[in-house]
This record gives C-alpha cells, structure tokens and sequence, in this order.
C-alpha cells in the first residue's frame, strides 16, 4: 500500500522522514505544528532546568574525576521532566519538556570542559608550590568557554540541522527526542512505544547498574583474561576487548554499520598494526609496556595528531559554510536581510545580536585573561588570538563529532589546543609556572567552548525534530551555562580539598592527568611527542584522500578499543535488522523499532550510571566473591543475551503491524 498521509510516523513516533534525506520539494513538518505558539519559557520549565543543572553538575564532575567517563545529563533529564510533567498533570508539555533538558544539558558539557583541563594545575600543584588556583579561575574559564561555544555554533545550526537533515545519525539526540516524545503518548500506539521505550529502559539500566555496582559479569570482555591471550599480548602485544555495556550497544546501533566500521577500522589500527610494532621493534621500554600502556602512552597521540588534521580538513572543507555564516552576518549588520519572514520554528537570535554579544564576550575573555591569569597585555592577547582562532574554527569538528559518533574528542582537540598554544607561548617568553597556569586556564575555555559547541548541536536537532523555537533555546542556554559554571567551580575546589587528584585515595581524573603530562615538559623543558603528532595528521590527509571519513577514522584511533567494539556489534545488529526481510516495509519498521529500543538502552545506562554513581558517593562496596575468569565468561554471556533481546524484539513487527 502507498503511504500518502502527511503525517504518517514511523515506529518512534516522530514523522516518517524524521531520520532520512528529504526529496527534492519534500518538507519536514515537526511533532509541534511550526504554525501555532507553543508552551516553550516558563516559570517551571525555566527552574526546574535550573534545579537539574544544578544537581547534575555535581554528580557528573564527581563521576568525571572518579573514573574519566563524564556521563550525558540531557537523557537522564529528559526522563526527569517527562515523569515530572505527568505526575503533576502538565497539559502539552513538549515544548517546556525540552527547555528544561535544553537548560539542564549545559551540565554535562560544562563538567567535561572544565575537569578534562583545570584539575590539571591541582595535580602540578604538588610539584611546583608556586602554582595558585583560585575558584574565579575555574568559574570564568568555564563560562566564558560555554557562552563562546554558544555564540560561536548559533550561525551554524540552520547547516547542521537543517540543510543536513537525514545525512547525520545524531545517536545522542535520537535517543533524548525518543524519550521527550514519549511523554506526548495519548493512543494506543504512542502509548505501545512508551511502553517499549520504559522496558527497554529498564533492561538497559538494571544490565548496566548490576555491572557498574555488583560486577557480577565484567564490563569489558578481553582476550587477555585467558592464558592463552596473555601469551599473545606478551609476544605479539595484540589484544582484543568490548565493552558489554547496553548503553554502547544502542549507540552502536543508532550510528549505523557505516560509521561503526570506520570508528573500528581506526581502533584496529591501532591496536593490531601500530602498537605490536611499537612493541615488538620499539625501545626496551616499549617492549617492557603493557598494550594499554603503549595506547595511552605512545600510539594514542598518533590519534590525537589524526584529530586535529582531520579537524583541519573539515574546516577547509567547510570554509563556504564558515564564509555563508559570515556572510549572513555581514548583510544583517548592514540591513541587507532578506524580507522573509521567518517561522517560529527556525527563528535564530537576531545575527546583529550574536555578533555584538560575541565581541562583549571576547572582551570579557581578554580581560579575564590580562588581569586574572597572565597580566602581560600583549601576552594576553597573544592568548586571547589563540582561543578566539581555534574555538571559532573548531566549533564545526566538534558539531560533526556530536553528529556522526554522539562522542566529542574534546580531551584530543584540547590537547593540540595546549601543545599550539604552549608552542606559542614558550615562544614569546610566557613559560614555567606562569605559562602553566595560563595554558591550562586558556585550555579550559577552549575545552568548554568545544564541549558546549558538540552538546548543543544535539539540543537544537531535538528542538527541530520536535517543533522548538530555536531563539528560545539559544536564549537560555545561557542561564543554564551560568548556574552550571558556577556549580562546578565549587565542586571541584570541594573535591580537591575532600579528596586531592594525587597520591593515595585521590581521584583518578585520567583526562587531567593526561594535560598535566603534556604540557608540563613543554613549560618546563622535556620531550614532546611531535613525530606522532605528525604520523597521525598525514594519516589523516592520506584518508582524506582516499575518500575515508578521516575525523571518524581518527576518533576510532583516540578511543580504546573496548569501547569501539561494541559501536561495530551495534552497527551490526541495525545492518542485520534492517535487511532481515524481503519486505522493503517490514524492515523499515523493524529499523526503527529497534531505534526506539537502543534509544531505551541508551537512556537506560544513562540514567542508571547516575544511580552507580550515587551508590559509589555513598561508600557502598561490594567485594565480588566470583574470580575474573567467571566474571569474564558470565560478561560474554550476558552481553550476548542481551543482543538477542535486541534483534529479537526489532523483529517483533510484522507486516500486518505496520501502521498507515
């Protein structure tokens, strides 16, 4: 039967061309009529957002420094505003729904820039006494970084959300507007996907919570957990792991087969090609390594050097679209704006009024920089020119990250970020303790700036997919990005003091550490790695070449494996389900429930890891009685059940099922 209706959805809820390139006159109508005014701004969106930026900018800058994976608020909230909005009876409560997530979100990507870089100059700290951090250092880096991320990404969002509808996966985005729509379930059939989103929910959570706080089946499976992978891994250094989360699973899923295997292709090459030949024709110490450690140490800034290229590539490739928003720019400032009016549903900020509300804010981050970290005038503004060019021009890589994979390399462009900016510095005499303090500070705020560019790329493709006015969302991500900054400030100048980042029982803040060891021999006088930087930006550019997505290639070599393994089984499992029949229909529809069903998985482990990451905060510890080698063989035991229960249910729809 040929579907003709206007509105006719897929299995998610969302229209049927909410996922896929439209046709050449083809329009997306969203969820909310674009033509009406919506309930969007108001008193218990706006606090409620507040309360959940608050709350979920402490716990995840907890779990950040406690274990390196800061984890996404916006799924969580999301399910925190649609319980909310029902118990209390909220009538159409989408649009507020998504200002609260919209708000609440800055919390994670705040977290992320702000303890990947700043709790460095509390680890350096113990070596050099001379080195001081104050909370407005923490508090303004942050900030300013969130509002130029803001600023910078508002002329992009009509390319990246608009013009590039159906080209992009958007994992993170589908799994939170699968969530939001939920709330809107009133039919039997909406309500069906309600219920199939709550159960996969709670499979995806429970799964994860029992690993994270029991682990009674391990949470990654690896070859060396055998005898016989030892010997391997000793001679050959080649190891094989997956992550047996639920979460990483349904994100595998969602990015597609394509993707997933480009993200692996570059994990293989690391783990397989270039760490066994570091290993086995390296230095004695390369010999003496561990595989992991050859990664962090050696072969995983090959990756780095790969991300920023590739982030190059993307700039140069998207200089029209640079030149288009410019341009815009340009014409608005002189009255030269087209005469159309717009729909509420794409209505930016005025472009006059992001141009004067990016040079406020580059004033602001100039003078932060000359009288609260360097207090040169013209090493300061040496800074400010570093931050202004590489925040600006990477926006875009961070927006494609977000886009393609759901994972920002933030920590990677951070890290070039330092090790240019510290080239630079050294060069015109800002080193040692000075120029440790100011390029952790300036690396905070480009961190930030990129960290909120990626996160807000999936708030406002939400927004689209539902019918949001854009203008509204824009607005008060500042407030939220405020309340956020200020919030982490304080918690990490609590956790420093409860807790430390160095020595016995202190916190591990991996990515800290890691900006810490880069930038210190560089201020200080030692080695950088430049040869591995180079080896991975002309692998990038031979990618590039050989017409292979270079940033997903790149991000694959920066990962570890156990974490891109499962990107590929997810990739797998969406490829399988989406051909498992000779009825172009039936396997649309078998896709897209097993979106809605991976989405579940997603918020699931999202939700859930903020549970772990309480019970933890509460001292609970659990002494597993069960060996590694059981825990290993119950890990691949479990994860296979639960991808059976994945095709199984996406293969629940049958032709006759299929709504029209």
């Amino acid at each position: 039967m040929k579907e003709t209706e206007e509105n006719l959805t897929t299995g998610t809820g969302l229209p049927e061309n909410a996922f896929r390139e439209l046709g050449a006159d083809e329009q997306y109508t969203p969820v909310m009529h674009p033509a009406h005014d919506q309930a969007e701004v108001t008193p218990y969106s706006v606090i409620t957002g507040i309360v959940m930026a608050i709350i979920f900018s402490a716990a995840a800058a907890y779990l950040g420094l406690k274990v390196g994976q800061v984890f996404e608020a916006a799924i969580p909230i999301a399910i925190i505003a649609v319980g909310l909005s029902n118990a209390l009876g909220k009538k159409s409560p989408l649009g507020q729904n998504v200002i609260i997530q919209s708000i609440g979100a800055c919390s994670g990507v705040i977290v992320a820039g702000a303890i990947f870089t700043l709790p460095a100059l509390f680890i350096l700290q113990s070596t050099y006494p001379d080195i001081t951090v104050e909370f407005y250092q923490i508090f303004l880096s942050s900030l300013l970084g969130g509002i130029l991320g803001i600023l910078f990404f508002i002329p992009f969002r009509r390319y990246f959300v608009k013009d590039m509808h159906g080209k992009y996966p958007f994992p993170e985005a589908t799994a939170t507007t699968q969530v939001l729509i939920s709330g809107e379930a009133k039919g039997s059939a909406e309500g069906g996907q309600a219920k199939t989103l709550i159960v996969a929910s709670l499979i995806g959570g429970i799964y994860d919570y029992i690993v994270a706080t029991f682990g009674w089946w391990a949470e990654n499976v690896t070859s060396t957990a055998s005898s016989w992978g030892q010997v391997i891994a000793e001679k050959t250094k080649v190891v094989l792991s997956c992550n047996t989360g639920a979460a990483l699973l349904g994100l595998g899923y969602i990015v597609g087969l394509k993707y997933a295997f480009v993200i692996f292709a570059g994990s293989i090459f690391v783990w397989w090609i270039v760490i066994p030949l570091m290993g086995t024709y390296g230095s004695d110490e390369l010999m003496a390594m561990s595989p992991d450690g050859i990664f962090r140490d050696y072969a995983r800034m090959i990756g780095i050097g790969g991300i920023a290229m590739a982030g190059v590539i993307g700039i140069i490739k998207s200089w029209g679209i640079i030149r288009q928003a410019v341009g815009l720019a340009g014409r608005e400032l002189k009255g030269k704006a087209s005469g159309v009016k717009e729909v509420r549903w794409q209505m930016d900020i005025s472009m006059k009024h992001i141009v004067f509300f990016i040079v406020i804010a580059l004033v602001a981050v100039l003078l932060f920089f000359w009288f609260g970290v360097i207090h040169t005038f013209w090493q300061a503004i040496v800074a400010w020119a570093v931050v202004t060019i590489i925040a600006f021009l990477f926006t875009t890589v961070a927006a494609n990250a977000i886009a393609i994979v759901g994972s920002n390399p933030v920590s990677g462009m951070t890290l070039m970020t330092l090790i240019i900016a510290s080239a630079i510095f050294v060069a015109i005499g800002l080193n040692g303790t000075s120029g440790i303090v100011a390029s952790m500070v300036i690396g905070g705020v480009v961190c930030t700036a990129l960290s909120m560019a990626g996160g807000f790329v999936t708030d406002l493709k939400i927004g689209y997919w539902l019918g949001s006015t854009p203008k509204k969302q824009e607005s008060w991500k500042f407030l939220g990005t405020l309340v956020s900054a200020a919030t982490v400030g304080g918690v990490i100048m609590v956790l420093n003091q409860v807790y430390g980042f160095t020595g016995e029982d202190a916190l591990v803040a991996p990515q800290a550490n890691a900006m810490a060891k880069v930038i210190e021999p560089l201020m200080m006088g030692g080695d950088t790695p430049w040869i591995l930087y180079m080896v991975g930006a002309i692998l990038a550019c031979i990618l590039n070449w050989l017409g292979v997505p270079a940033l997903a290639f790149c991000l694959g070599m920066f990962i570890p494996l156990s974490l891109n393994t499962p990107m590929l089984v997810g990739g797998a499992i969406a490829y399988f389900v989406s051909n498992s029949s000779k009825d172009k229909a039936v396997n649309d529809a078998r896709r897209d429930r097993g979106t809605l069903l991976s989405s579940g998985l997603i918020a699931g482990g999202a939700l859930f890891g903020v549970f772990a990451a309480i019970t933890r905060f509460a001292g609970f510890e659990y002494q597993n009685p069960l060996s590694d080698g059981l825990t290993q063989i119950l890990g691949c035991i479990a994860y296979l059940l639960l991808i059976a229960y994945l095709i199984w249910d996406s293969k629940r729809v049958k032709a006759l099922g299929i709504r029209h």
